[in-house]
């Protein structure tokens, strides 16, 4: 059976095009296709995939031959991402989307380039970085049941495991053209490469060629550290201690209801009769169940993250 992946949408780009959308709209399902991977790989088996792709090994000057250029870059890529025995083929052609791959049991893999990349070396590799992921998740059997999600999924993978900070850094804006490659908003690029800085201890901000991603790097790592500043957390802020501090007693007078916040944490009724909060994990938004009683340590039993909470 034959699958083809829709394609790392092009984006808006070109005088005239339309305004590139920013903020956190996929937030959401973001943190889902977080928690979906931490799922589906071990603590060990991330860990592997440090540190990021190197600039030095996806680049592309235009003294290179095309096709070997891109095979090169492709390989590379596959090394990174751990598929061994997979083999792209890259191809160009006239084409709505920026690049598409074919889905087979493998060990090759067709990838279709959009033609306009001959001319834009420079972010080939950013397109390549989406499409063997793919294969990686076709391989893994990790996916979500709808088509726009599933791209989602496919950019934040990307992105967590080190490659894409390639598609954030084809992010480029200006005063009469603009582009971006991918499903995520810069500043969601941001926010998951963020995410993967804290758990890597790894700082991608040099490897930015592009002042706009830089900006969008930033944003969405001040959104990635409230992630781990949220009661009942003991760095949480001052306010947000306080916050909680009013939903507990609210809580705790009405005792076997649930209170709280969906997104955030949740007071609801313990197995032994007393109060407990639950939260996502900073880490892998994977949801942690703990007793209301001060200062209590907890293990996210899916990423392993050791947490300090004042519950």
């Amino acid at each position: 059976m034959v699958a083809r992946d829709g394609g790392v949408r092009p984006g808006d780009t070109g005088r005239g095009a339309g305004p590139v959308v920013h903020g956190f709209p996929h937030l959401e399902t973001v943190r889902a296709a977080l928690t979906a991977l931490h799922r589906r790989l071990s603590p060990e088996a991330l860990a592997a995939y440090a540190p990021s792709v190197l600039p030095v090994d996806v680049a592309f000057p235009d003294a290179d031959d095309l096709h070997l250029g891109a095979q090169r870059v492709a390989r590379a890529l596959v090394r990174h991402l751990r598929l061994p025995d997979a083999r792209m083929i890259v191809g160009f052609r006239a084409m709505e989307y920026a690049a598409s791959v074919e889905l087979t049991a493998g060990p090759e893999y067709f990838i279709e380039l959009n033609d306009r990349f001959r001319t834009h070396r420079r972010d080939i590799g950013a397109a390549l970085a989406h499409e063997v992921t793919h294969v990686l998740l076709h391989r893994l059997g990790l996916a979500f049941p709808d088509t726009g999600d599933n791209e989602i999924l496919t950019d934040t993978v990307t992105t967590y495991l080190g490659a894409g900070w390639l598609l954030l850094d084809a992010f480029r804006e200006d005063r009469v053209s603009r582009q971006k490659l991918g499903y995520l908003t810069p500043e969601e690029f941001g926010y998951v490469l963020a995410k993967r800085s804290l758990v890597f201890d790894e700082d991608p901000s040099p490897w930015f060629t592009s002042p706009q991603a830089y900006t969008a790097y930033t944003r969405g790592r001040a959104r990635a550290l409230r992630d781990a500043r949220q009661p009942p957390l003991s760095s949480a802020g001052w306010t947000g201690r306080q916050r909680y501090a009013r939903d507990r007693r609210y809580a705790r007078g009405r005792a076997g209801a649930s209170t709280g916040a969906p997104d955030g944490y949740l007071f609801e009724p313990g197995p032994d009769g007393g109060l407990r909060v639950s939260f996502p994990c900073p880490t892998c938004h994977q949801r942690i169940r703990v007793p209301v009683r001060g200062r209590v340590r907890a293990r996210c039993g899916l990423c392993r993250t050791i947490l300090e909470c004042d519950t």
